[in-house]
């Protein structure tokens, strides 16, 4: 398996293992013991001999394993005093290795080799054919989505025997069929870096080619090293590892499920200009709070003293919530969800990987199945705003801004890029082009616009961080609530519990003008220790630094 560029991702390694048949005469086990020390074996002299005395009282004269991956001083050691151990044989076998460990292990997976087809489940009883023992078979990643590309099939035949077991006829046959070589769309020294900055963070990474729906990087943090579970899925690898309270297992990306947040106002923009609720010179007041009419419920504002007059474009530079408070009730929870739903939320996207989540686009119906509470203004008011009920995967949120970017046209994410077979390449077919949602190119470019301030004008929520930047980008950040901290006038952050603490997000794309990279990050329970923007900036400067990989 190999990245965009070729560089190696997984591969097979050979190794050797020394195969004895047991033997009652003396001469066997002079000769053990004398291989013991030749071979420097650490095995205890004794329970060598106990093993095989154990074995010939049961009549067990089948071969034995006693050493598993000798290495090169062993294997010559052995190979040149092999006249004297008739009964003994060195057997080659091929070990999955994974050498870039932990950065790669979210996308790649790993794979078993099990011992007995009674461990594996089967949804389809006539995959059992597939397997014999020992035979790869993928856990996670892309050696579980591509197995059959990968490791082929091992082909059978069926045949009829008289009485005497003589071979009569066939009855089918199958053929065998060998592996390809898998290239992925993922660059190895972009992801390299991603998770070097992410190495001490819990979160997600989505680096992708808005253009075709390419994954360029994907990174889940914490990670774990695949090779733990390689020929021997031990059992105490796994309980460490389902026993970690950060859930290294975990691929965040597709299986992380958190509140989209702020992240969502520009498609709550665009409903709002599609109804004509607004367009781009309607003023809107935001005081630092906002009252749905007649019940007097408040609603604060992130930032307490207010963002004053409104267009649309500045609140989604500075991320208004009371601005978007007033679209969301006008809105109404029915045509949000409708809306979202067309721009993937709720939905899977399809990704190269199985066991995505598939999130939750709140409703009504769902609240009062699920919560037997029925649905109450306030929760169309937070769902504005991205919060309530609703959560998705980092995927999700980068699908829906796929769509955003690409006009309304819809992009399936993927990792593979090509196979090779017999030195010929296969290409991945790219799928049509799906146009899913059609608004005025006027409302697509107003939003954009929006995003743009966000990163390239004061009081843009990222202007800080890319103000400096010989680059344009166009960025919309958010802000998970985890725990509600209203009733603290004053907080410390580093006292609340790290579990209670705000997911940041940040959604973006570049070049402005012409976009070829679009990124989702997500830091859960983020500190402020490492800010989501500094990220953000190293990324892209990142790209750009190596534009003509990234951007031609």
């Amino acid at each position: 398996m190999y990245d965009r560029n070729g560089i190696v991702l997984a591969k097979n390694i050979i190794f050797y293992r020394l195969k004895i048949k047991p033997d009652k005469t003396n001469i066997f086990f002079q000769n053990l013991i004398i291989l013991q020390k030749i071979l420097k074996l650490k095995n205890n002299k004794y329970n060598i001999i106990n093993i095989f005395n154990k074995k010939i009282k049961n009549n067990d004269y089948t071969p034995f394993i006693l050493k598993y991956n000798l290495n090169d001083v062993q294997i010559s050691k052995f190979l040149v005093n092999k006249y004297r151990f008739p009964q003994m044989s060195l057997i080659s076998y091929q070990k999955r290795f994974y050498p870039h460990g932990n950065i790669f292990a979210h996308v790649v997976g790993y794979i078993k080799l099990y011992n007995d087809k009674k461990e594996i489940f089967f949804k389809n009883i006539n995959l059992i054919k597939k397997y014999i023992k020992n035979h790869p078979t993928g856990v996670s990643g892309i050696e579980k989505y591509y197995e059959n590309l990968l490791y082929g099939n091992l082909g059978y035949q069926k045949i009829a025997t008289n009485n005497k077991g003589e071979y009569k006829y066939k009855i089918c046959k199958k053929n065998a069929y060998t592996g390809s070589d898998i290239f992925l769309t993922i660059d190895f020294f972009l992801q390299k870096y991603i998770y070097s900055l992410m190495a001490n963070i819990k979160g997600a990474v989505i680096v992708s080619n808005p253009r075709n729906g390419a994954i360029l990087a994907m990174v889940s943090t914490p990670s774990y090293d695949p090779n733990l579970f390689i020929n021997s899925f031990k059992n105490q690898n796994l309980n460490i590892l389902l026993k970690n309270n950060n859930h290294p297992l975990v691929n965040r990306v597709i299986q992380g499920i958190y509140p989209p947040a702020s992240t969502v106002k520009p498609y709550v923009s665009l409903i709002a200009l599609d109804l004509n609720l607004i367009d781009e010179n309607t003023i809107l007041f935001d005081p630092g709070w906002w009252k749905i009419p007649k019940i007097n419920q408040i609603y604060k504002d992130w930032k307490k003293n207010g963002h004053g007059y409104l267009n649309i474009t500045k609140a989604l530079q500075e991320s208004s919530d009371s601005f978007f408070y007033q679209l969301s009730y006008n809105i109404g929870i029915n045509k949000i969800h409708k809306w979202m739903t067309k721009f993937g939320y709720g939905k899977l996207t399809n990704i190269d990987l199985f066991n995505e989540k598939l999130g939750n686009m709140p409703t009504k119906k769902w609240k009062f199945n699920n919560i037997q509470i029925p649905w109450y203004l306030g929760d169309t008011i937070s769902v504005g705003i991205g919060q309530s009920y609703w959560n998705a995967t980092p995927i999700q949120i980068h699908n829906a801004l796929i769509i955003l970017i690409n006009n309304g046209i819809s992009k399936t994410p993927h990792i593979y890029q090509k196979r090779k077979l017999n030195n010929i390449f296969y290409y991945y077919s790219e799928p049509k082009d799906k146009k899913i949602i059609n608004l005025p190119l006027k409302y697509w470019n107003i939003v954009k616009l929006g995003m743009y301030n966000v990163a390239n004008k004061k009081k843009g929520t990222m202007y800080k961080y890319f103000s400096s930047a010989n680059y344009h980008i166009a960025a919309k950040t958010g802000t998970a609530q985890v725990f509600n901290l209203k009733n603290l006038k004053k907080c410390n952050i580093k006292k609340i519990k790290k579990k209670l603490r705000d997911h940041k997000l940040i959604i973006a794309f570049a070049p402005f003008e012409n976009p070829k990279i679009a990124i989702t990050i997500i830091i859960e329970n983020s500190d402020n220790s490492i800010s989501i923007g500094y990220i953000a900036r190293k990324i892209f400067d990142y790209i750009f630094k190596h534009k003509e990989k990234f951007l031609i």
